[in-house]
């Protein structure tokens, strides 16, 4: 009886290790690997303080680089819309005075010109925008990278206006003293301001320079804040991998 139960316990467990051994030999064929790569994801790794700082600088110089080059080439002002510089609005009493005694041509002249000494005075700008994107701090940049779409464009108004005033104005002053119309221009609105103590109206700024210089100046920024949303909105224009990275985990 006792050999019975012992044969029969050998047959069963022959039985019972015949699947694990196939499925041992299929697995042996099949060559099934024991080990699965981890997926990746792009903004699983967190960016460093360093990495931050470098990204906003690159959207800075990216963003310098393009509107500097838009507004400096010709016509970069006088055929756009959005940043040309007309004859001072607050003077069309002025011009309205020039044409009516003939000098419509000059006029037109004139306005090319504030708009040529705009494009010329910008090609000055690049130095200055390097400059502060060099000095920007981690703070500066992490007030960049969470602040309004605008924010590097406000960081560039606050850290270089003046300097940007003070190189652009000799380029200004020596492009519109090329149009004979300035000696017009000056004692036109001067006699002009000295009416408006008795008729209670606005005066008109004649010196040209502060107007063309200023409008170069807001040009410029309208011109930065457009690329500055381009690089926030738009993947297109991350065009390094630390931009990419920097405003992709945004």
């Amino acid at each position: 009886m006792a050999e019975l139960l012992t044969t029969n316990t050998r047959s069963m467990k022959r039985i019972l290790l015949l699947p694990v051994a196939l499925l041992i030999s299929a697995c042996a064929e099949l060559s099934i690997p024991t080990n699965f790569p981890i997926p990746q994801g792009s903004g699983s790794k967190s960016l460093t303080n360093a990495e931050v700082v470098q990204g906003l600088k690159e959207a800075l110089t990216v963003g310098a680089k393009n509107s500097t080059g838009l507004a400096s080439q010709v016509d970069g002002f006088y055929k756009n819309p959005k940043i040309f510089i007309p004859f001072p609005p607050e003077a069309e009493k002025v011009r309205k005075t020039l044409v009516d005694a003939g000098f419509s041509k000059q006029v037109d002249e004139f306005t090319l010109t504030l708009n040529r000494a705009a494009e010329e005075a910008t090609k000055k700008a690049l130095p200055i925008f390097t400059d502060a994107i060099t000095k920007m701090s981690f703070t500066d940049a992490m007030g960049i990278l969470k602040g309004p779409d605008n924010a590097a464009t406000q960081y560039f108004r606050k850290n270089t206006s003046d300097q940007l005033y003070a190189a652009f104005k000799p380029q200004v002053h020596e492009a519109i003293q090329k149009v004979k119309l300035t000696s017009y221009w000056e004692p036109l609105a001067t006699t002009y301001n000295r009416l408006t103590l008795l008729t209670g109206g606005k005066a008109v700024n004649p010196n040209l320079d502060d107007y063309v210089t200023q409008k170069a100046i807001d040009g410029l920024f309208v011109l930065i804040e457009q690329e500055e949303l381009k690089i926030r909105k738009d993947p297109a224009a991350r065009v390094t991998d630390i931009l990419k990275r920097v405003f992709g985990n945004r």
